[in-house]
């Protein structure tokens, strides 16, 4: 792939203003790479999982309804004009359950599996009395994906399906994206509350 991270990320701030869409970017990012490692594929492609995760959204805050004008089509429409590969193209429809667009890669199913689940992971960071990623439990992650009032609009059966393609046990999987984040914690707003010296 002829793209840089750079101009990824460059693109993703030209369509994106929102804080926390950015930063779901970059968590979705760093579980895709953190997959590409665990899977065991080339720099090459590792570069392209994780420029993957980092614009998967980009276009949703410009195009945030359903329908050929809407997200992830307007996107995916940008991305072939600038010249991205047809495989991210499809990874990134697929992770639209209503783009009818099957997962049929090993990327394409891990984007899926790390979308949703990026987010819940967040949210239960961000409850946490320390603010800290490197501090939160698997299971603690899994209480609040039991309890439907937390998140609710984080969907749990995109997790479920994602972790089940992957043909990975859903703690596991869980753990494995924690992990990833974990890689940018910081650059997330998740290290943890600096401690009072006052």
């Amino acid at each position: 792939m002829d793209k840089t991270r750079t101009e990824a990320l460059a693109l993703l701030h030209q369509y994106t203003k929102s804080e926390s869409l950015i930063k779901h970017g970059r968590s979705v990012e760093a579980a895709m790479r953190w997959y590409a490692r665990h899977f065991g594929v080339v720099a090459e492609e590792e570069e392209l999982w994780g420029i993957t995760g980092l614009l998967h959204d980009f276009d949703y805050e410009q195009n945030p309804f359903l329908g050929d004008n809407g997200h992830p089509y307007v996107g995916v429409r940008i991305l072939r004009q600038e010249g991205y590969p047809e495989i991210m193209l499809e990874a990134i429809l697929g992770h639209a359950n209503y783009s009818g667009v099957p997962r049929e890669t090993r990327m394409a199913k891990t984007l899926y599996a790390c979308d949703e689940l990026t987010g819940l992971i967040t949210a239960s960071v961000l409850v946490r009395p320390d603010k800290s990623l490197h501090s939160l439990k698997v299971k603690s992650v899994k209480k609040k994906f039991k309890d439907k009032s937390f998140a609710k609009t984080i969907y749990r059966e995109d997790i479920r399906v994602g972790a089940e393609e992957l043909g990975i046990e859903l703690g596991q999987h869980i753990g494995n994206v924690i992990e990833g984040m974990r890689t940018i914690a910081h650059e997330l707003g998740l290290n943890g509350t600096e401690p009072d010296l006052g």
